[in-house]
């Protein structure tokens, strides 16, 4: 996906904040925050949104679940409480067809 700027950051080609990273994963602050936390955590794979998952996606996906619970109390917001949200679809918001999650947190947040 040589257009896609997730894929670009994940190749390193794009400069970003990195917050946590291994082979699969790797999450970075926003650059655009809503709240004083907003990291965004995407597979390394590209994967256009929630649309596009499938069984063989289900590992990933419950990894990176296990991750944004270690960034929540790594960044100090795990007792607090944050929101974990994703986007798909244009109806949905999303802005960058690569899935992504945007963990948010450090205010107290509106109910949606």
């Amino acid at each position: 996906m040589g257009d896609c700027i997730f894929c670009k950051i994940v190749n390193k080609e794009i400069n970003s904040n990195i917050v946590f990273e291994d082979d699969e994963i790797i999450a970075f602050n926003d650059i655009e925050p809503i709240a004083p936390v907003h990291v965004l955590i995407i597979p390394k794979k590209h994967i256009d949104s929630m649309n596009d998952v499938d069984k063989s996606d289900e590992r990933l996906f419950g990894k990176i679940m296990i991750v944004v619970s270690n960034i929540a109390k790594q960044v100090g917001i795990a007792d607090e409480g944050y929101r974990l949200l994703t986007n798909t679809g244009i109806n949905g918001c999303q802005e960058v067809k690569h899935i992504h999650f945007h963990l948010i947190g450090g205010q107290r947040l509106q109910k949606i």
